[in-house]
């Protein structure tokens, strides 16, 4: 466990004849730092699962370096969450290639995901689905029109369908860190409905 960072109360500057002056810290600050600017010390869980898209009823996948939302049930998704916070990053399983989106709003595909544009909040709705919006271009969401193809941050919406996804377990993969809720999807409504996990 990483301990919290102890700021001074007072700071001094020595060989000036100044007084020290009282600082408060800036917890906030802190936090938002610590997520923008992960490190090899940063608290991380890291998790397999795939990302159903509503309006495709497939899911998203990374491949020749490409994003789209056409994959099979074999497209898996490595999702590693930072210590504070719903920020994520998502790349392939096997590309190892990171899910972006660049100052237009264009969805790109990166082999290094520690710049800001390739972090994503998740924002949980009342639909049971989930929406990804860029940590760095507030209110431009991931999301995929019905060709699976990807959509420009800039003309998405929360309410969207294009913008709406939802996480779902690999069959025969158990995760450790976290139930899931299953669900199922029927392909007439595209409406989810929680179902409780089986128990052995």
């Amino acid at each position: 466990f990483e301990p919290w960072p102890r700021f001074p109360h007072h700071v001094c500057v020595h060989g000036v004849n100044l007084e020290c002056q009282q600082s408060s810290a800036d917890f906030r600050f802190y936090i938002e730092n610590h997520t923008r600017n992960p490190d090899d010390l940063s608290r991380k869980q890291v998790r397999i699962y795939q990302l159903y898209s509503r309006t495709t009823g497939k899911h998203v996948q990374i491949l020749d370096k490409k994003v789209n939302a056409n994959g099979d049930d074999g497209a898996l998704l490595v999702v590693e969450t930072e210590t504070f916070g719903s920020h994520i990053r998502i790349k392939g399983k096997e590309s190892d290639h990171y899910i972006c989106m660049n100052e237009k709003g264009k969805i790109v595909v990166r082999p290094d995901g520690r710049k800001q544009e390739c972090v994503f909040v998740e924002e949980f709705l009342e639909n049971n689905y989930t929406a990804l919006v860029s940590a760095k271009y507030k209110g431009w969401y991931l999301g995929f029109n019905r060709k699976g193809r990807p959509k420009k941050g800039s003309r998405t919406t929360q309410r969207q369908q294009e913008v709406h996804f939802m996480k779902r377990q690999p069959r025969g993969r158990a995760d450790p860190l976290e139930e899931f809720l299953f669900t199922t999807v029927t392909k007439r409504t595209r409406r989810a409905r929680r179902l409780k996990p089986k128990r052995n």
